[in-house]
């Protein structure tokens, strides 16, 4: 039987009526004659996100709560989370699960979520992940993915000319850790080529260096990558948050005296706590002056490329090897988008590939040179691109250096706010913050005008957990808090503006008043502070 036969007997299978019992006896059937109407799942989803509530982008919107919380013993009697092997669910039972889902989590495009480095998602760049996931497909090829590997493509030349990296690289990865780990791989690959047949043994001990500031997934990839987590050192700072040059110096001549190999520098473009962005200028003459491979993560900070008042923070990149950016955290791309530049061309692929001729084929009928899944450590590899350049087409990069300017700016006027309001309980953490990060302690009535002793300070750190506590079970506003041992400082408030939602000096207003409120409101409770 050739295909044509195929063909038409499949289609006169389809109006073949089956009985209810052969269907219940073949659930292959049952499924194939179902499919049609089970996509019709997807016309109801948006209506139950919007019915649900769960965007909240409206100011007029924002007394709507962010969360309805529930302990996960609790949760788990609301919603059946069990699995069976043959129970199926009708189409409204389904529904009715997704509008459970929807309800009971965490509206993270609420105006008033600011618990993590992200906040409110732009429209646009969910409709590229909406578009994306449709599509389904890899970008490990452009066979299977042609527009998106072109999409990536420009996308990496565009962030390239503003990195300063003149024959540069890059490629979308699945995380900001995962893009540290590809520039120490890098680092590591360019000093040592045989270390990808050869492994690491008969060489000396390798060690990173990164600031005591600077985020944890350095030390995992000391510890993924082999190098052990007692070759990555870390570099004290300054008052704001920045890695001392001096002790960086300092720590690679004594790493030299052990025998050990100085390899790589991490530098800091916003740091998760503070927002410090360290002095790149200064970095780089050390790391030229001892060989070292420069990396810039600029996961939370990297969004300044775009910036027109603050791209200074920036200043020196071009003179570093590699850097990491997450547009889902400041811009507002959906979760997740990251990137890795390089400015060493070629070097992803030598250091990456593998001749794996079932996938990529040299003698194909196009350009292999568009088959981007030699650069990546992955095989199978999300279309992360599209939303961002769709984001980018359609308000040009511009308008999100102006609304990271804005954001920027409208964090200084909470810092203003935050003095004016001293005497009401309000300090912050360091006198001055770099980048969104604005971190502060809200010290209660009760503990005003006291002799501040260890113990003191430790019903003040016990407030932001509290506050934040009753924040979630009233659903009316969400701050992260974060305490800074490396310094023995306790817990104390972080707010991070982004570019989304677009904050006014009204809305300033309110979180500080929440917070008096919700603070005092505890200290009125015999469960609140002691």
């Amino acid at each position: 039987m050739n295909a044509n036969e195929i063909c038409k007997q499949n289609n006169e299978n389809e109006h073949i009526q089956y009985s209810p019992a052969v269907l219940a006896a073949n659930s292959v059937d049952s499924i194939r004659f179902n499919l049609t109407n089970d996509w019709n799942i997807l016309s109801s989803i948006y209506d139950l996100l919007v019915d649900e509530k769960a965007f909240c982008v409206a100011s007029q919107e924002w007394s709507e709560k962010i969360v309805l919380f529930e302990q996960p013993k609790e949760l788990e009697k609301i919603i059946d989370l069990t699995i069976d092997e043959n129970k199926s669910l009708t189409m409204p039972e389904i529904e009715k699960i997704c509008r459970q889902v929807i309800k009971y989590s965490v509206k993270t495009s609420h105006g008033r979520f600011h618990n993590q480095l992200f906040g409110q998602m732009d429209p646009y760049g969910l409709a590229g992940t909406w578009i994306s996931e449709a599509l389904n497909t890899s970008a490990y090829t452009y066979e299977v993915a042609p527009i998106f590997s072109l999409i990536e493509t420009e996308i990496i030349k565009r962030i390239c000319e503003l990195c300063g990296y003149v024959n540069g690289d890059g490629i979308f990865s699945p995380g900001g850790s995962i893009s540290n780990m590809y520039g120490l791989a890098l680092a590591r690959y360019k000093r040592f080529p045989n270390i990808k047949t050869a492994g690491m043994f008969g060489l000396p001990p390798l060690v990173l260096f990164t600031s005591e500031e600077s985020h944890y997934s350095l030390k995992k990839a000391a510890h993924w990558l082999g190098f052990g987590m007692d070759n990555c050192v870390e570099v004290t700072t300054n008052e704001r948050g920045q890695m001392s040059v001096e002790d960086l110096e300092d720590k690679i001549l004594q790493v030299k005296a052990d025998g050990r190999v100085p390899l790589f520098v991490n530098a800091t473009a916003g740091t998760t706590v503070l927002g410090a962005f360290d002095d790149f200028e200064k970095v780089a003459d050390i790391c030229e002056k001892y060989d070292l491979w420069l990396h810039v993560d600029g996961c939370l900070g990297g969004s300044a490329l775009f910036c027109y008042k603050y791209r200074q923070l920036l200043k020196g990149l071009h003179r570093s090897n590699s850097f990491s950016w997450n547009p889902h955290k400041s811009m507002g791309a959906p979760l997740q988008c990251s990137l890795f530049i390089t400015r060493e061309l070629e070097l992803l692929p030598k250091c990456n590939s593998l001749a794996v001729d079932y996938l990529f084929q040299q003698d194909k009928f196009y350009d292999v040179s568009y088959d981007t899944g030699n650069k990546s450590v992955q095989c199978g590899r999300k279309v992360d691109a599209f939303k961002l350049w769709l984001m980018l087409k359609a308000r040009g990069y511009g308008s999100y250096g102006r609304l990271l300017d804005h954001a920027l700016d409208i964090s200084k006027v909470f810092v203003d706010k935050l003095r004016q309001r001293e005497s009401r309980g309000f300090r912050l953490v360091i006198d001055e913050f770099q980048y969104t990060n604005i971190c502060f302690w809200y010290i209660p009535e009760h503990l005003r005008n006291l002799e501040e002793t260890e113990e003191w300070k430790q019903k003040l750190y016990e407030v932001a957990p509290k506050v934040k506590e009753l924040m979630i079970r009233e659903g009316t506003l969400m701050l992260g808090y974060c305490p800074l041992q490396y310094r023995n400082i306790g817990n104390f408030f972080r707010m991070v503006f982004t570019c989304f939602p677009v904050i006014t000096d009204s809305e300033l207003d309110f979180i500080l008043n929440e917070i008096e409120r919700l603070a005092e409101q505890l200290h009125k409770d015999i469960n609140g502070f002691v």
